[in-house]
């Protein structure tokens, strides 16, 4: 009998292989808050050396932080899943000290192609950045899963 895990233990279990070779994310000192399926929070805190020549955050670093989220929520289904096309709109600015938090969320995933949402805000609510990214999957998984068990390699979120 197979064993069918619940697409909540595929998500987790996708943001564990993937967070075990991600050296850019853990060298910029970003953590998982919390994933699911086709979601994903992650938080980093500003320190002085994010900031640029005006005293705010470089908006890289926010970018990073937002495309790490969306990176997670887009392979939450054990599918290996790269960026095909993101843009972000800056709306505050984030300051040193300021911890932000980056909820991914899937708003659309057909065939290969998918669409997610990321608001990047400070810890207080403000949202500081809107970001969309397009992905594409390109075949393989993130850990060994059988067919069977991913419900016929779709997860329905």
């Amino acid at each position: 009998m197979t064993h069918t895990i619940s697409p909540q233990e595929r998500a987790q279990k996708s943001a564990d292989a993937m967070w075990a070779d991600d050296r850019a994310s853990q060298h910029l000192g970003f953590s998982i808050e919390r994933v699911g399926p086709g979601e994903a929070v992650l938080a980093w805190t500003i320190d002085e050396h994010h900031a640029n020549g005006h005293g705010i955050c470089h908006g890289g670093f926010i970018f990073a932080l937002a495309d790490s989220a969306f990176a997670f929520a887009c392979n939450s289904h054990n599918a290996v899943t790269v960026a095909q096309h993101n843009s972000i709109t800056y709306v505050a600015p984030g300051r040193v000290g300021d911890r932000l938090i980056a909820e991914a969320r899937e708003i659309s995933r057909t065939g290969r192609s998918g669409i997610t949402d990321v608001t990047v805000r400070r810890e207080d609510r403000t949202v500081l950045a809107h970001f969309r990214g397009h992905s594409r999957t390109i075949g393989g998984q993130l850990f060994e899963e059988s067919e069977a068990g991913r419900e016929g390699g779709r997860t329905n979120t």
